[in-house]
């Protein structure tokens, strides 16, 4: 099973413009890099996984089978990576500047899902912000917007 996954992330993350549809591996990059950040403090709570589901779905319009086949994949993908460096390059070359912020903005509102950022979330989030290349003030801003937005929705 694990091969399967594997030969599919690298078929399809390795030339995702020869595919008949990129976004599926844009969502497989998205989905991969979300789950880093999900598992960054070393524990995966339902609430989190909910949250990811939601974003996916969101993001994506996708139906529930398939975000939950992508998420499947992308955490079987993420648990075996060496580095980030086939998700960050694909999202790089595809996403425009806004929308890599958007994903540094999504990584923030999973991170305070469980109502506290981890340091260890902190530290990832702002490694892949460093990588995706967006600005130290982009990535602050995604991180009191989510901050702000998880004040408003418990008051």
């Amino acid at each position: 099973m694990l091969e399967a996954i594997t030969h599919f992330f690298q078929r399809a993350l390795a030339t995702p413009e020869q595919r008949d549809n990129q976004t599926v591996t844009l969502e497989l990059a998205t989905a991969a890099l979300l789950c880093e950040v999900m598992r960054a403090d070393y524990e995966k709570s339902d609430e989190e996984r909910v949250a990811l589901k939601q974003m996916l779905t969101r993001r994506y319009h996708l139906s529930e089978s398939e975000v939950s086949e992508l998420m499947t994949l992308a955490e079987a993908e993420v648990d075996d990576a060496v580095d980030h460096y086939q998700f960050v390059s694909l999202i790089k070359a595809h996403y425009g500047y806004a929308q890599r912020c958007e994903l540094v903005a999504l990584m923030w509102q999973l991170a305070w899902v469980d109502g506290r950022v981890d340091p260890l979330e902190e530290h990832r989030i702002r490694r892949l912000a460093d990588l995706l290349h967006v600005r130290h003030s982009d990535f602050i801003r995604g991180k009191l917007k989510a901050e702000a937005r998880r004040y408003a929705k418990n008051h």
